[in-house]
């Protein structure tokens, strides 16, 4: 299955369409949607508070819920920060998170066909997914 480019039209593969519905996902506000009021990640509604560390395992498992819930293709094993203190201080947290990737799980088929893992990078009020 391919998908198209969000930006650019261009037609992308599996893998990357998964990454953009990632994307999508955690920038889409809760309740932004008309038709579909409880879509998005909730994550970036956290962005600009003060990071505690309460907080910042709250996004972190925001982060992972969203991804299970609104991205079939990947079922979530781990969320680790990147990034120093100093960086996460200065509000350029970033996430690695280690998936199963499901290429057909949103046609009924849950078979994994590989482990990935891909970085979330914040900064401003933008969400950029890399994939490793």
């Amino acid at each position: 299955m391919a998908g198209i480019d969000r930006r650019t039209g261009k037609v992308i593969d599996n893998l990357g369409s998964a990454y953009q519905g990632v994307e999508v996902t955690l920038t889409t506000r809760l309740a932004s949607r008309v038709m579909r009021r409880e879509f998005g990640g909730g994550a970036i509604e956290l962005l600009g508070r003060l990071m505690v560390p309460r907080l910042f395992f709250a996004w972190q498992q925001l982060v992972a819920t969203a991804i299970d819930l609104w991205e079939p293709r990947f079922a979530v094993r781990r969320v680790l920060p990147t990034g120093s203190v100093e960086q996460i201080r200065a509000g350029t947290a970033g996430l690695r998170i280690d998936a199963d990737f499901r290429p057909r799980a949103h046609l009924g088929d849950f078979t994994v066909e590989r482990v990935v893992s891909f970085s979330l990078f914040f900064g401003g009020s933008r969400i950029k997914v890399a994939g490793a």
